[in-house]
């Protein structure tokens, strides 16, 4: 099994900056990718950025790829997420998702594990 652990959510203006986190423990060495989702209330859950660990390769969604990055720290299992230029739009929870085999990574169906997910808030 694969744990993932989100951190670094919280309460931001708008045009400020996050840097969330998610930390993965457990059968770490079968995950092939990472990916961020998110999910608004009353919406559904949407692709937000994926990174495969070998390689580095990325997924963006179109609507954040100008203001998101996606990166990993492979020697502490984790994978960030760096969101500039935050929107009200962009409040949600978001959530960490890994999994151990090769898909279409900004589709929810590919990953296995998934985090609990860390609250994003963004003012106006």
């Amino acid at each position: 099994q694969v744990q993932l652990v989100e951190s670094g959510g919280g309460l931001v203006q708008a045009g400020g900056s996050l840097r969330l986190s998610c930390a993965a423990s457990g059968r770490t060495f079968s995950i092939i990718a990472m990916g961020w989702f998110r999910q608004a209330p009353g919406k559904e859950r949407e692709f937000v950025a994926a990174i495969v660990w070998i390689g580095s390769s990325t997924n963006y969604a179109d609507s954040v790829k100008d203001r998101v990055t996606i990166s990993r720290d492979n020697a502490k299992n984790t994978v960030y997420l760096q969101v500039n230029s935050l929107e009200s739009e962009d409040t949600a929870v978001y959530y960490c998702a890994a999994t151990s085999r090769w898909g279409d990574r900004t589709r929810e169906s590919t990953y296995d594990y998934w985090g609990q997910g860390t609250q994003v808030t963004v003012s106006s």
